[in-house]
């Protein structure tokens, strides 16, 4: 192929671009910083993409809908809470993940109704859930950590597998589910038809709440593993845990090419960037860059994402008027 020809496909490749620039990310701090390219750091930033990738692939589905969720942040918070309490309570780490991922379906259901049969914007109605599930974890603690007494939940999420950190196995058997998902099931055409065009989506005989119902559902289902996770790397339930980890979660798939309109993305681009993000606030630490300025990165992270996506919209506009 052509130098030209490769210049042309980059610039109108999404995931090719996206890939170029988190190349060229990794390159610019592995000057910046010599431990960088270590093996102990790059395991600590796939594990650190797992809980981000786990959650995200819900939140991506939910997106795609034309919906959003800023719940999941606090979900992390909720979920911990509840994991170490349940395991403190049984000693049993299966039915802690069993509590766990039945809690999340239970807020994704609440989510959902509230969407579909209360008619509340999906923005307001998950924003009133984020406030009420932190609020609940930090009143039913008195805003204290509970530490877990249960030996072996730490290596849930600090464990290995064949030298790969446990987390990471977990996202790429979820990523190959849920890409079968939605590429390959009736499903996941049904969720990229609803976000394209609800209502011609509802004509044509969808069941567009039964959809969305389930699809929050799940959203928030991951969210809970991807907590019971974070609560086993931190071995306890922290009320504070999951702070601004929506905007991180949706800020890396909108950068990945997910539309917040709905209808348009892939969830290989939102990988992506997942690893962008986690890989600039890696690059953050390690350069002793204050937390504070982690939160304006983050924060033009966003507007980029939502930059990005208002040029990918008007240039499918574009391709459709031609």
């Amino acid at each position: 192929m052509k130098p030209s020809k490769i210049l042309t496909y980059l610039f109108r490749s999404e995931q090719a671009g996206l890939l170029v620039a988190f190349v060229l990310l990794c390159v610019v701090l592995s000057f910046l910083s010599p431990v960088f390219l270590t093996a102990t750091n790059l395991k600590n930033v796939l594990r650190d993409a797992s809980l981000v990738a786990i959650t995200g692939m819900g939140v991506v589905m939910i997106i795609l809908l034309g919906e959003i969720d800023l719940s999941v942040g606090s979900i992390q918070a909720v979920i911990g809470i509840a994991v170490v309490t349940v395991l403190n309570q049984t000693q049993s780490i299966s039915i802690g993940l069993l509590a766990a991922l039945a809690v999340g379906a239970f807020i994704g259901l609440i989510n959902g109704l509230l969407v579909t049969r209360a008619r509340i914007n999906s923005l307001i109605a998950t924003l009133a859930m984020m406030a009420i599930l932190r609020g609940t974890a930090m009143v039913s603690t008195q805003a204290v950590s509970i530490q877990a007494k249960v030996d072996g939940f730490v290596e849930v999420g600090t464990g290995y597998w064949g030298g790969i950190p446990i987390p990471v196995l977990i996202a790429v058997v979820l990523f190959i589910v849920f890409y079968s998902v939605l590429y390959h099931t009736p499903l996941g055409r049904y969720v990229y038809a609803i976000g394209g065009n609800t209502e011609a989506a509802r004509l044509a005989g969808l069941p567009v709440e039964r959809i969305k119902v389930l699809v929050f559902v799940i959203g928030s289902t991951l969210a809970a593993l991807s907590a019971f996770i974070l609560a086993s790397r931190l071995n306890s339930g922290q009320p504070s845990a999951g702070l601004g980890f929506e905007l991180q979660v949706i800020a890396a798939i909108v950068l990945g090419g997910i539309s917040i309109t709905g209808g348009v993305g892939t969830l290989v681009g939102a990988f992506v960037g997942i690893l962008i993000l986690t890989v600039l606030n890696n690059g953050l630490v390690l350069l002793n860059v204050s937390s504070f300025y982690h939160d304006i990165a983050r924060g033009l992270v966003i507007l980029l994402a939502v930059y990005l996506d208002s040029r990918r919209r008007q240039s499918l506009v574009r391709r459709l008027l031609q």
